[in-house]
């Protein structure tokens, strides 16, 4: 089974334009996550995808492969599909192009998650809830499994909601697992999927893998216990260069 890579990379964000290209010790963002996924053993190639010519010629300048799409498709998964049609290959981990700490193995994780049957059409990565506050916290995007580790629900409201006891100790009675936005699809799939209507409850949680759900669709799951940093906003990068002094890569 061959397995490629995407990167869907924009310009335009609300909140950090040119994200990107944005400078983390001495290196474009980019160029982090696409070369901590290129070490992944189940990646057999790595690709941007992206609508802006700037970041094309910074992905070509350190020697990575680039593709352009249209400006007005709606979303990541969009994109990761447009350059997807055009490879001959089996399966699409989509890699967001702001975790620049993305984690081979979570990676290899994955991969081996979709391709542990014939059945599974899309699968994502969790980790596990250490820390109460994280229940609360809207950013912070709680799955529910069920005990074949397909998941059942994505939300931004903690769940699973324990009624009778008391929130501060819920983590001690259950488990709570946070998302992590990473996914894995076979390449039928990933064209069928961008072919689905927009769901009401994709509308409601502003999650795009609730559209997966709501269409009947299974989304296997794999545990990590690795928690990333995405760069959401230009002091992230401080955080993601603090950390990689602890990890003794700079």
């Amino acid at each position: 089974m061959k397995v490629v890579a995407i990167i869907p990379a924009r310009w335009a964000s609300s909140r950090f334009p040119g994200k990107p290209l944005t400078p983390i010790a001495g290196k474009p963002m980019i160029q982090w996550v696409y070369e901590r996924t290129q070490r992944a053993k189940s990646v057999a190639d790595v690709f941007v995808a992206t609508d802006d010519d700037r970041i094309v010629k910074a992905v070509i300048s350190f020697g990575g492969k680039a593709v352009m799409t249209p400006s007005d498709l709606p979303s990541g998964t969009d994109r990761v599909a447009y350059v997807a049609r055009d490879l001959e290959v089996d399966a699409i981990i989509n890699v967001q192009g702001d975790e620049p700490l993305i984690d081979p193995d979570a990676i290899d994780v994955l991969a081996h998650t979709l391709l542990a049957e014939k059945t599974i059409r899309m699968a994502t990565l969790v980790r596990k809830i250490t820390e109460a506050a994280e229940i609360d916290n809207p950013n912070t995007v709680r799955v529910v499994i069920d005990k074949n580790s397909d998941a059942l629900y994505f939300s931004r409201a903690p769940i699973p909601y324990a009624r009778d006891i008391d929130k501060k100790s819920w983590i001690d009675h259950y488990p709570y697992y946070d998302h992590i936005g990473i996914y894995a699809y076979g390449k039928e799939f990933l064209l069928q999927l961008t072919k689905l209507p927009i769901s009401m409850l994709e509308q409601a949680e502003k999650l795009e893998q609730l559209r997966v759900l709501e269409n009947g669709y299974r989304i296997k799951v794999g545990l990590v216990d690795v928690k990333p940093i995405c760069v959401d906003v230009p002091d992230d990068v401080a955080r993601v260069e603090k950390r990689l002094r602890e990890l003794n890569i700079l």
